[in-house]
């Protein structure tokens, strides 16, 4: 059953287009998950580098896009722009954001826990577009790219391409950037307190 799957999944180019699909949706629920799963389809060629790579970048780019104008659009909301206006905390967070916006937003993408918080923020205060998407953009490529190179390097390895072991690398990956998250996260936080 699980070998006629995979060989549904990765022979033709409807199949291509749903790996690619499939990864740009995965993307919007667990970025880290679509970038091990895009990695490791790619070492062991079941998905082209580069189409690999387009994917996740759409996925995570759109995503983070999404955030931005769900931002904007809840500053129709009278009752939450009241409440930003009138709450010290947002106060201190909005002057933080708007005073170096491109260096606090490129540091957000590594931060984990402020992304989905800081670029909804930046679509509810109103940064320039132009701004927040070369922020974002590079940011995301230079996590993409460092990310997506380690999990295809060790997939790519003659140990991986033989071992009946292989497919665990997409769940031990994300298990991997997971505890990554949670380390930096609470590193993060306690130095915030």
């Amino acid at each position: 059953m699980i070998a006629e799957l995979q060989v549904w999944l990765t022979s033709g180019t409807a199949s291509l287009t749903l790996l690619c699909v499939g990864i740009v949706l995965l993307s919007y629920l667990l970025e880290d998950l679509a970038i091990a799963t895009a990695a490791t389809l790619s070492a062991h060629g079941d998905l082209p580098s580069s189409l690999a790579l387009m994917s996740i970048f759409i996925g995570i780019a759109t995503g983070d896009l999404g955030l931005y104008v769900l931002g904007r659009y809840a500053r129709k909301v009278r009752w939450l722009r009241y409440r930003a206006l009138t709450n010290s905390s947002f106060k201190v967070v909005r002057q933080k954001l708007i005073q170096r916006a491109f260096l606090n937003l490129f540091l957000i993408r590594f931060i984990p826990g402020l992304r989905t918080i800081g670029f909804t923020l930046s679509g509810f205060l109103v940064i320039p577009l132009p701004v927040f998407f070369s922020a974002v953009l590079l940011a995301t490529s230079i996590w993409t790219l460092v990310v997506f190179t380690l999990i295809y390097q060790i997939g790519s390895s003659v140990f991986m391409q033989v071992s009946e072991l292989k497919w665990l690398l997409i769940p031990v990956a994300f298990g991997l950037l997971f505890l990554m998250n949670r380390f930096l996260n609470k590193s993060f936080t306690r130095g915030m307190s």
